[in-house]
């Protein structure tokens, strides 16, 4: 049955994702939107499986993957600066106001901070393939914003970890579990650095097929286990892995044949996995919460994110987009959500209906960014040559 799943999701995919870009919107739209279709919430022809899941989640890390191996590392370092204000500024925005917004619907105070934590939190894969279909990753503002998601990842997971153990959720030291991003980030850097080439030197001397991109991958896997084991996000780990690999002389065959295994058939079930997994039922229910609390994450991030691009120096346009960027939750907020809900931070109502707004930050993402980047290149058409070297 799981062979026919593959089959049915890819072919929807492959097809709403060529009506989108026909209709001018990202593909990942029409992937996501297959992906409602095809599940419970529409049709009903293929439910969330531990088979998909897994499928899904190889999907995610060889996109950011794939996005890491694109990343020129001189110009990740030219983007500290910014990509520091665009995380800050998308974290503090969301945690206070979500804060506000909690004791306005009656929370209590550590259930508000919370809700406020999670409205931080972002997931830039949705966007990693809207940016590269508009040729946009490689930018100064596309380098930025992937800057920006490593910081809110790893500074979303300490205030979370604080407030858990304020509530007692377990056995969560904050001294530790800051000790062991610290010492991920130091080793995975490290290992980046000096042994990934020498590794991929010896590996790839295996006499059989293939060896070059199996080695690869195996590094790309090890690095995601290493970041989740120490409470960060697997697809920094994957986005590391993949810098390191750029760095190699591998680097353009590991691209080209990872990026046609992963666009066959593993992102595509990512992206429609998102909408398989959507649950929309009872959501009559609780739609003016949805409703408000949708308007709140798209706008705390956006414009937090986008006025923190604009201190650092980008011009309108570039932060707006910069901004629409960070919105998507996606799957580091349903992880943030489920960690909340096992420490009692969360009632299980206000649960349900989060992952109804993770869903809508979602799918608003691919559109915004294609407007605000779209506007942003017309606007630099038209500009004269010394207009345009002052636009960053």
């Amino acid at each position: 049955m799981i062979i026919l799943h593959l089959v049915l999701i890819i072919i929807a995919a492959k097809l709403a994702g060529s009506l989108s870009v026909k209709w001018g919107q990202p593909s990942v739209l029409g992937e996501i939107i297959a992906g409602i279709l095809l599940g419970p919430s529409v049709f009903g022809f293929i439910g969330p499986s531990d088979t998909l899941s897994a499928f899904s989640t190889i999907g995610v890390i060889l996109l950011m993957f794939i996005a890491g191996l694109e990343t020129d590392l001189d110009e990740l370092k030219r983007a500290g600066k910014s990509s520091a204000f665009v995380g800050f500024g998308g974290i503090l925005v969301p945690l206070f106001l979500g804060y506000a917004a909690g004791g306005i619907m009656g929370l209590t105070n550590l259930q508000s901070w919370f809700l406020g934590v999670m409205l931080s939190a972002t997931s830039v894969s949705i966007s990693v393939q809207a940016l590269k279909e508009m040729n946009q990753l490689k930018t100064p503002e596309g380098t930025t914003i992937l800057g920006a998601a490593v910081l809110d990842d790893v500074v979303v997971m300490i205030i979370l970890a604080f407030l858990m153990s304020i509530a007692g959720g377990g056995d969560v030291s904050l001294s530790t579990l800051v000790m062991k991003k610290v010492l991920f980030f130091v080793i995975a850097i490290f290992l980046a650095w000096k042994v990934v080439p020498w590794v991929m030197k010896k590996l790839t001397k295996f006499p059989v097929s293939e060896m070059v991109v199996s080695s690869a991958l195996i590094i790309c896997f090890i690095f995601s286990v290493a970041a989740e084991y120490t409470g960060v996000a697997n697809i920094i780990g994957a986005y590391i892995a993949g810098i390191a690999i750029s760095l190699t002389k591998f680097k353009h065959e590991v691209f080209e044949k990872v990026e046609t295994i992963s666009y066959s058939i593993f992102v595509p079930v990512f992206f429609a996995f998102i909408g398989i997994s959507a649950k929309f039922s009872g959501i009559m229910d609780h739609l003016g919460l949805i409703i408000a609390l949708s308007i709140l994450a798209i706008l705390t991030k956006f414009i937090g994110a986008g006025l923190g691009a604009k201190l650092s120096g980008f011009g309108w346009n570039s932060s707006m987009g910069i901004g629409s960027a960070m919105v998507s939750r996606g799957e580091v907020a349903l992880i943030v959500a489920a960690m909340g809900s096992s420490a009692n931070l969360i009632p299980q109502d206000l649960f349900a209906t989060a992952v109804v707004v993770v869903i809508v930050t979602t799918l608003v993402t691919p559109p915004m960014l294609k407007w605000f980047f779209q506007s942003k290149s017309n606007k630099t058409m038209v500009l004269s040559p010394n207009e345009r070297s002052g636009q960053f």
